[in-house]
């Protein structure tokens, strides 16, 4: 039985159009994309999830799960093209054809323009843009026999801001807005929407515990139009809107969420 949203808080947004839809989210174990899992479960959803992290990825399936809803998650490298089909496939055998595709999964990990080296670029490559790509592929043929779908695809204002330290994982998100704009113009004839949700600094766990220091916390309060930090539940309120048929006209466009920093 698929759960009713919860009622705990009132002045969210209810998407109709989500019950029962099978959403299908990389890196869904922790961080942002764990709030995508819980966000959508809660509308009723059917929520397949793929995260490296296989303890936390059952932890919170079996939360969710006891809880009354539908969750599927499987263990998968993003970057084994061939494990990411399989583990498409298994959301789909369970749930039926995928709706709405989430391409979270990334990594930004710091490095240094004089350190990196071809291997390192090629595998910073798959975990943070080829990805994308090639879960589009595989759920595009599903989209198109339910009469449309909604691919997000996440991006970063870091490349928008010229944030230094990091330079692949910025071209790489850089290159997210290229993707999205022609996965739009090649899928949207079978109306298949396909947006960037392009996210400012969020505090996550990982964040505030690798990167988040009392410079950094000044940087934010000036670089933010509105006071106040980003969260994942922020981004994940947008995720709802641009999965649910109340943005059945937005497409090949980039939804920031980052309090005006960029």
């Amino acid at each position: 039985m698929i759960p009713s949203p919860p009622a705990t808080q009132p002045n969210s947004a209810v998407y109709p159009s989500l019950r029962g839809r099978t959403v299908l989210i990389s890196g869904g174990a922790s961080g942002i994309g764990e709030a995508f899992v819980r966000a959508f479960a809660a509308q009723g959803a059917q929520v397949g999830f793929l995260d490296l992290d296989a303890a936390a990825g059952d932890r919170l399936a079996q939360e969710l799960a006891s809880g009354g809803a539908r969750v599927e998650f499987r263990q998968a490298d993003v970057t084994d093209t061939a494990a990411l089909r399989s583990a498409i496939a298994t959301v789909r055998q369970r749930f039926g054809p995928i709706a709405v595709l989430l391409n979270n999964a990334a990594n930004d990990q710091r490095h240094a323009v004089a350190e990196v080296t071809p291997d390192y670029f090629d595998r910073s490559v798959a975990v943070n843009l080829r990805h994308q790509f090639f879960a589009a592929q595989a759920v595009a043929p599903d989209m198109a026999a339910l009469g449309g779908g909604s691919i997000i695809n996440l991006g970063s204002i870091s490349w928008m801001i010229k944030d230094p330290g990091y330079p692949v994982y910025l071209s790489c998100k850089a290159a997210i807005q290229g993707l999205t704009r022609s996965l739009a113009r090649d899928l949207g004839k079978r109306n298949i929407r396909v947006n960037s949700l392009v996210p400012g600094w969020v505090m996550t766990e990982r964040q505030v515990r690798l990167w988040l220091k009392p410079e950094s916390e000044a940087e934010i309060d000036a670089a933010q139009c509105l006071p106040g930090r980003l969260l994942p539940q922020h981004i994940a309120a947008m995720a709802l809107f641009l999965a649910a048929d109340d943005s059945r006209m937005c497409t090949a466009q980039d939804f920031v969420v980052d309090a005006g920093w960029a």
